[in-house]
């Protein structure tokens, strides 16, 4: 009896001690109320004010942070303001942002910006406005036209640059700042975040040649004059440069584009190391229209990579003897997505590395080696008087995509009506705006042309370098009911060429 009492008795100093801890935590107590209620007069609005100023909500902390940042970065964000001749003798005037950034290989501080923000300009015809209200111009200016990037050398050494990001570790979804001076409203931040990546063949307005294209795309708000401001990470760093919006009305509408840090740190140096960009270049003209269609017919199963319409002589591409109608899966490793994503891995993967590529022919894997070559270097190479040289070194021939030919062997001589000993080569496809679309047919045979024997795709192109730009003869052999039919054809090759060039791309 006695021991159940002492048990009752327990629980119930168990149950009033927790009961007591459970208001306390809960905030009730009432003498602190009855202080509150004294010291607050009876005001509840003062109270939560209280509260508010005490509380750990995360919003609140996400919000120092935010200011942090912006704290942080803000000194290294100037505005820019430049004067350029316009094309009937005015001046035409450009506004926008920029970041201060260093680099350990370089002495001194840089501005990156976009290139149409100074793009013509003269050092001494841009202004840069500092946070701290100096004014200064830079020492030296260089521009990309293909990724709209430039890079202004400054003198001053007492502002602290902002730190390079890494944009390959981008999320979609992660919250991102942008920062700058829309509509000349200097030291202007605004918060979003990535809502997508690798975004291509965007139409940047009349006159606008940017290749390279990877942009990153954000919803945080974007206006004019943030052109070549900064977009920063919760980390505080640069992570892209603010470029372009999509918009209806001229001001934010929620898509904004900006260029991956890493992409605009690649074009950054080379700039700063050779004053320009060192493209490497593979020799071939892509596919910007491969859809479906295509892709079924060579045996790709799905629209992926990149399919090669043309493939110069003496470049990369034909000493690793890439071929019409190959398509590249991979680079380096790298799936390789679109035509632009190709150009992308090419045109900055340094010059004279060579490359792995994955490519599918006639429906089977291959891989080939490709060293690549300086684009500015090949293009001396070619460049010579007019008198010196045919039309055709300039431009590929039109025998890819207008006229499509195979070698002629025993086992396909057979199959269509000709002795094993038959050589030349047979017509597989032709275009229907092709001058000889209605003289030539499938199964036909070229046996000659120009009065020289063509028995493979190389006496083929031979004979059209040693005749551009004029009419060749050919002679074409037809099979019909076992007689071999023999007749001789006209082809005006400099017409073809004008009419029927592949529209395409250049790597």
């Amino acid at each position: 009896m006695v021991s159940r009492r002492w048990t009752i008795l327990c629980v119930g100093v168990c149950v009033s001690l927790l009961t007591c801890l459970g208001l306390s935590w809960l905030g009730f107590n009432p003498n602190s109320e009855a202080e509150a209620q004294q010291s607050y007069g009876y005001n509840p609005a003062e109270r939560q004010y209280q509260e508010l100023a005490h509380t750990s909500d995360p919003l609140i902390i996400g919000g120092h942070r935010l200011a942090k940042v912006a704290k942080l970065v803000m000194p290294s964000v100037v505005h820019i303001q430049s004067v350029r001749s316009g094309e009937r003798g005015g001046q035409v005037e450009e506004t926008g942002s920029g970041v201060i950034l260093s680099d350990p290989n370089v002495s001194g501080l840089f501005i990156v910006t976009n290139r149409h923000v100074v793009a013509e300009a003269k050092p001494s015809s841009i202004s840069v406005h500092l946070h701290d209200g100096r004014v200064i111009v830079p020492s030296r200016v260089w521009t990309d036209e293909a990724t709209d990037i430039a890079v202004m050398l400054i003198d001053i050494t007492d502002v602290e640059p902002a730190r390079w990001g890494n944009s390959d570790e981008l999320e979609i979804g992660h919250m991102v700042l942008a920062v700058g001076s829309p509509f000349g409203l200097s030291q202007s931040i605004t918060l979003g975040i990535v809502s997508a990546k690798s975004r291509r063949a965007l139409k940047l307005g009349e006159g606008s040649s940017v290749l390279n294209q990877d942009f990153l795309q954000t919803d945080a708000a974007i206006n004019p004059g943030n052109s070549g401001g900064p977009l920063i990470d919760l980390n505080g760093k640069v992570i892209a440069i603010n470029t372009a919006i999509a918009s209806s009305s001229g001001g934010n509408d929620g898509i904004g584009f900006s260029i991956p840090i890493n992409l605009a740190r690649k074009v950054t140096d080379q700039l700063l190391q050779y004053g320009r960009v060192r493209r490497a270049y593979l020799g071939v003209k892509l596919d910007p229209n491969f859809d479906s269609e295509a892709a079924r017919r060579l045996k790709v199963g799905r629209i992926r990579g990149a399919r090669v319409l043309e493939v110069y002589p003496n470049t990369p591409a034909a000493q690793a003897r890439l071929r019409f109608d190959d398509v590249i899966l991979k680079v380096g490793g790298t799936i390789v997505q679109d035509e632009n994503h190709l150009i992308n891995l090419v045109s900055l993967t340094p010059i004279g590395q060579r490359l792995q590529m994955e490519i599918i022919r006639n429906g089977q894997n291959q891989t080939v080696e490709v060293l690549l070559a300086d684009r500015d270097e090949l293009s001396k190479r070619s460049t010579q008087p007019a008198s010196n040289r045919t039309r055709t070194q300039s431009r590929p021939t039109v025998r890819p995509q207008s006229l499509r030919l195979y070698r002629l062997g025993p086992a396909i001589s057979e199959q269509i009506g000709f002795g094993e000993t038959a050589r030349g080569l047979m017509v597989m496809q032709i275009d229907n705006r092709h001058p000889l679309a209605k003289e030539l047919r499938l199964y036909d045979v070229i046996v000659e042309a120009a009065r020289t024997p063509v028995s493979s795709l190389t006496d083929w192109d031979r004979a059209l370098e040693s005749n551009a730009d004029k009419e060749i003869l050919l002679k074409v052999q037809r099979a019909n009911g076992g007689i071999i039919e023999e007749r001789l054809l006209l082809w005006d090759t400099d017409a073809s060429q004008r009419d029927l060039a592949p529209t395409g791309i250049d790597l």
